[in-house]
């Protein structure tokens, strides 16, 4: 069906599909940006966000449907074509160039020239400092960028795009390395952006950020538009719902889950978390987990869940806070502290930062458990064997040989792999995040299964999971993060998705004051 050009939109996006191989990334979506707009672009992982953004910068060719500007078709073969229609990206990662100076990078391929044709560096710092000062940011532009923090190499990106003349600027997590002070000196930039009428695509998870600045939003899920609208009209709660995929009639009753009292949990907390701080990414998380118990990490994406796994893990930079496994303190930033101390985590991303596909079953699984199998620094390779048995026929891993490549087996079985190489260092605390993502619904009920036995066995379970049924079903407490920060903690009956939808939608004023003790934590 054609769908009739909107000429009052600066873009339009009208009924684009985008296949790879047998995934649908985007299916029929349509999209309109008006000049003067600020407008959110949200939605959970693998909702289609990014390959939207990739259409409209001419990263990625439509299959189907059309891209408009100005109510007229455009074709761009490559980013540099829509660069020069007038679309500026501010990306997550900062793209810039880290041993040039920041008023080279603010001017890359567009420097002041004299009237030899050479770059005017005299101009071109000048400029730089005007732009930036106009934003309220002082640096020397004569600096590498690389010397500069991460917030400020974010606003000089920021002051890139700007720069040029834009008809439209898409705002890819903005504030996601900026601190409190740089994120308000970022909202008066697009303010400013606004006010000379420009159209703003602003990608983030947090909603303060949203309300705060976006005047339309646009919730995307699985690749298609499940809502769009006027922001100032959608509330809190129904936002989430619509990102998370609920309706929010059919959770307001609540009701706690079947699985409740599954574990014996101990009374003294064998994981005690408090006060992580990582700026700007976590702020102050603080909780407890106690043998035999299974806590999840409840959250948005970008809540800072991951984070706070990998910084209990040693795997991630704090800035304050300790955690203490069974009352001793663990050395900071040290995995091998962590591991030694009875800390085990099975990252989100398995191929990435778990397995070594060149690698076999056997290989994998005795990986973390080299130090204990090793004697006078020779690994003996009967132990190794006796270990893997041990472990595939406890888990019931499904392989032709310990000797077959890990990359060969289904994505449930690489799950168990890793699972088994962590349980091999006998862990006290395991955090486990995402552990069914990407496997089939067979051996997801059997990792869920695994899960439980940990639990009933005495180990401490931290648990991630972006479906609320497994986070729900599987957990004893519910700690909900937002934007890096604790925003409640459900117990008991408390432990439903009203209840924790509702915190999720929760203001940061709102969510300061649901922040409290419990007696039994």
């Amino acid at each position: 069906m054609s769908i009739t050009p909107d000429s009052s939109a600066v873009v339009e996006v009208a009924g684009v599909s985008k296949n790879f191989g047998v995934t649908r990334a985007l299916d029929d979506v349509s999209f309109t940006l008006r000049p003067a707009s600020t407008h959110a672009l949200i939605g959970e992982n693998g909702a289609g966000k990014s390959t939207l953004i990739k259409v409209i910068t001419g990263v990625y060719r439509p299959d189907r449907g059309e891209l408009r500007m100005d109510g007229r078709p455009v074709h761009f073969a490559r980013p540099s074509d829509a660069q020069q229609a007038g679309i500026s990206t501010i990306y997550q990662e900062v793209n810039l160039i880290p041993l040039q100076s920041v008023a080279r990078n603010i001017f890359m391929g567009r420097e002041p020239r004299d009237r030899f044709g050479l770059i005017d560096f005299k101009a071109m710092d000048r400029q730089a400092r005007a732009l930036l000062s106009e934003y309220g940011i002082q640096v020397d532009v004569r600096r590498q960028l690389r010397s500069l923090g991460l917030g400020l190499q974010q606003m000089v990106a920021l002051a890139r795009a700007v720069s040029v003349d834009a008809k439209v600027v898409i705002m890819d997590e903005p504030t996601s390395s900026l601190e409190p002070r740089e994120v308000e000196t970022l909202f008066g930039v697009v303010r400013r952006l606004h006010d000379k009428g420009v159209g703003i695509i602003y990608v983030s998870h947090r909603l303060d950020e949203l309300y705060a600045v976006c005047d339309q939003v646009t919730v995307m899920r699985d690749g298609r538009v499940v809502h769009s609208g006027e922001l100032a009209a959608l509330p809190r709660l129904d936002l989430v719902a619509m990102m998370l995929g609920r309706e929010t009639s059919a959770v307001a009753a609540g009701g706690r889950t079947e699985l409740e009292g599954n574990h014996a949990v101990g009374t003294e907390p064998v994981l005690d978390v408090r006060g992580l701080t990582s700026s700007p990414l976590l702020k102050d998380v603080s909780f407890q987990v106690r043998p035999g118990e299974v806590v999840g990490l409840g959250g948005l994406l970008g809540a800072g869940r991951s984070e706070t796994a990998k910084a209990v893990a040693g795997a991630f930079p704090i800035n304050g806070g300790t955690v203490l496994v069974r009352g001793k303190q663990v050395r900071k930033g040290s995995t091998a502290a962590a591991i030694r101390s009875g800390i085990a985590l099975l990252s989100e991303d398995r191929r990435v930062e778990g397995l070594i596909p060149s690698l076999s079953v056997r290989e994998n699984i005795v990986l973390a458990a080299l130090p204990r199998l090793s004697r006078f620094g020779i690994v003996s390779r009967a132990r190794q064997d006796r270990l893997v048995r041990t472990f595939v026929d406890r888990l019931r891993i499904k392989i032709a040989s310990p000797e077959q490549r890990v990359s060969e087996l289904s994505g449930g079985n690489q799950q168990k792999v890793l699972l088994a190489r962590w349980l091999c260092t006998e862990p006290t605390i395991l955090l486990l995040d995402e552990p069914t993502r990407g496997i089939d619904v067979g051996a997801k009920a059997e990792v869920q299964s695994l899960i439980t036995d940990l639990a009933e066995q005495g180990l401490a379970v931290v648990l991630i999971s972006s479906e609320l049924e497994e986070l729900l079903e599987g957990s004893d407490r519910v700690v909900v993060l937002r934007d890096g920060a604790v925003a409640g903690e459900l117990i008991g009956d408390d432990v439903n998705e009203h209840q924790l939808m509702a915190t999720l939608a929760l203001s940061a004023e709102e969510a300061g004051d649901v922040r409290t003790d419990h007696p039994d934590r």
